[in-house]
């Protein structure tokens, strides 16, 4: 399965990035297979790419989608257990006077910092909670936190602003059994808040006139729920080739096996052409493999029409090695997991082509992998949680309904 994310989008003057692209393997592509036109979630519902992904995968997201905070945990390496209570990170910069709650946010991001691993170490060694707490790193200023422990609960607000100019926010609990869990993370805000104000790595940033990495802000709560795994679920070993956080998060969720390198940075300087080797090679040890490409989103989140079409070219040379597969042996699936158009910089519920190449498949008219032709093709419209159905059958691992 290549999902690329955000690729489709809404037409400009009849064009669109995916249809303007020079990209012959993925018109060939959809030239050797059956194609449709999904909606990931359902029709008028704006997917996440968490959601979206936990649906082509056949895990209904309206189930089992709690948060994106277990699966940026899961992402970050956490091993998350059922019942953890997970949350988004930033390491931001706050400025005034008393407790964390009353001081003001100036930076969301502590002027992009990176090197964070000093004061993890030191908030992971020192804060002390009734409950297990444990802290991550992620990539530049971002981390993920889980609290381990009894009578937690998911119900309970962000302390992030998500503003700057704005104090933090106290955690407030939405129910009366969440009250324990907000008072834990009150605690561990204003604990942290003492060791990284005071921390010597922050003091010299303050004195090289960098911004103190001094505050965690945390959003997207959500308790880590009872998922049955991939193998479980279908009797496939599971293999996730991505670069960011939350997808990696999806794959281990799930029990999947995430194949990671340096190289792999899931932004606009992945290196596609070992995505891809690293993606094939994988079908050698695992039966499902997922293989993720998110730059296309950030293009068009940025509303640069010229940057994702250019990319899309570049996913486009990256993928030759996948028509040489046998796909007698291999079954295909090559989709987007929602739309980004660069008209709106942002997801929206527009359908995104769908194309699976099979032996076997009624190979319809279609000659072009893009979002203005792609209804026509056989599959009609589908929702995202019908892929798996779809191809449980055609590789014949599918049960009968019925006598």
């Amino acid at each position: 399965m290549i999902v690329i994310d955000g690729v489709s989008d809404r037409p400009i003057n009849g064009k669109t990035p995916l249809s303007s692209a020079n990209k012959e393997v993925l018109d060939e592509l959809a030239k050797r297979g059956i194609n449709g036109i999904m909606d990931t979630i359902a029709p008028g519902i704006r997917p996440g790419s968490d959601t979206s992904h936990l649906a082509l995968l056949g895990y209904d997201p309206y189930k089992y989608y709690t948060g994106r905070g277990p699966l940026e945990a899961a992402g970050a390496g956490i091993d998350v257990k059922p019942g953890d209570v997970a949350f988004r990170v930033n390491f931001g910069t706050v400025k005034g006077e008393g407790s964390v709650f009353d001081k003001v946010v100036v930076d969301r991001r502590a002027g992009r910092i990176s090197d964070t691993e000093e004061l993890v170490k030191a908030i992971n060694e020192n804060v002390k909670l009734e409950v297990e707490f444990i802290l991550k790193r992620g990539s530049g200023h971002r981390g993920a936190l889980v609290f381990r422990g009894e009578n937690l609960s998911d119900k309970i607000t962000d302390t992030d602003p998500k503003k700057i100019g704005e104090k933090v926010k106290r955690c407030v609990p939405l129910d009366k059994e969440a009250e324990f869990t907000a008072k834990i993370v009150n605690e561990f805000m204003e604990k942290a808040h003492e060791i990284l104000e005071n921390h010597p790595f922050n003091i010299e940033r303050e004195r090289r006139g960098e911004l103190k990495a001094n505050v965690l802000l945390l959003r997207g709560a959500g308790k880590v729920p009872h998922v049955p795994s991939f193998k479980d679920r279908y009797g496939m070993k599971l293999a996730v080739v991505a670069g960011t956080t939350l997808i990696k998060g999806v794959g281990r969720i799930l029990g999947g096996d995430v194949i990671e390198h340096e190289r792999i940075t899931g932004g606009k300087d992945t290196d596609l052409n070992l995505k891809v080797k690293l993606a094939l090679e994988a079908l050698n040890s695992h039966d499902f493999v997922l293989l993720h490409i998110k730059a296309t989103d950030e293009y068009g989140h940025d509303g640069d029409f010229e940057g994702k079409t250019k990319f899309i070219e570049k996913i486009d040379r990256a993928l030759k090695p996948v028509l040489d597969l046998d796909f007698s042996n291999v079954c295909l699936i090559l989709c987007g997991d929602h739309s980004t158009p660069v008209t709106i910089k942002e997801h929206t519920a527009d359908p995104v082509p769908i194309t699976i190449v099979y032996e076997g498949v009624r190979v319809d008219d279609v000659e072009e992998f893009n979002e203005l032709t792609a209804y026509k093709g056989g599959l009609c419209r589908i929702r995202g949680m019908d892929v798996m159905n779809i191809v449980l059958d055609l590789i014949d691992k599918a049960k009968k309904f019925g006598a």
